[in-house]
């Protein structure tokens, strides 16, 4: 996807997910630091799985990676954060703004939600159904994953109001971010809760059937 913004969209504020977003190819450095991240994640869950979260140390995530505790913390400020963040935010913006600009926002988020899930390698699956089986399960990172739910939600608000062109999200942009930053993170869990024995992209679909009917029924 080559994704190009609304030549009416203002120009990006502090801390604006889509002006983080790189204009060009990753370079070989930047593709480097991709690559020790992804390593450093996939063997802390690795451990995680083996021996429990609280028992999954810092020090042991560092050493089965090869690199030393402070470059751990170059990439993940807290193991918490290792768990929470991931590197989908890109993906998703890129094909929101790729979206037809008079689309509804909840069709553009449904299209763009199920096939980015759709399409996840199965290795990023995996590791995705333990991330969300940890947050479950462990009070810390529930509590920890309520705090940072402003980031998902930052990310909608940034592409509303690129859309809009506008400098301030509106009061029904603000109400439709919080919805679909919420609902979204429930199903994964819910996703996560039952062992990953349902499809993620069908229940991410259903879950905009329920946001784009209004809770009819309820």
């Amino acid at each position: 996807m080559n994704a190009t913004r609304p030549a009416t969209a203002p120009p990006a504020g502090p801390g604006d997910p889509i002006q983080a977003m790189p204009e060009a190819p990753l370079s070989l450095r930047e593709r480097k630091k991709l690559k020790t991240r992804r390593t450093i994640r996939r063997e802390a869950y690795r451990l995680i799985t083996e021996q429990g979260y609280e028992n999954t140390t810092v020090d042991r995530i560092a050493a089965a990676a090869e690199v030393s505790p402070s470059t751990f913390f170059r990439y993940f400020a807290t193991k918490e954060d290792l768990v929470l963040t991931d590197e989908y935010d890109p993906a998703l913006i890129e094909a929101l703004l790729a979206r037809p600009s008079d689309e509804p926002f909840l069709r553009s988020c449904r299209t763009a939600l199920v096939e980015l899930v759709r399409n996840l390698p199965q290795e990023d699956r995996e590791e995705l159904l333990v991330r969300m089986r940890l947050v479950g399960d462990v009070p810390a990172l529930r509590s920890r994953m309520l705090d940072a739910a402003g980031a998902p939600q930052r990310l909608y608000l940034a592409v509303l109001t690129r859309r809009a062109g506008v400098q301030e999200p509106t009061f029904a942009m603000r109400i439709t971010a919080a919805a679909l930053t919420a609902a979204t993170a429930e199903a994964v869990l819910l996703w996560a809760e039952a062992g990953g024995a349902e499809d993620i992209a069908g229940l991410v679909d259903r879950t905009f059937t329920v946001l784009e009917e209004g809770f009819a029924g309820l």
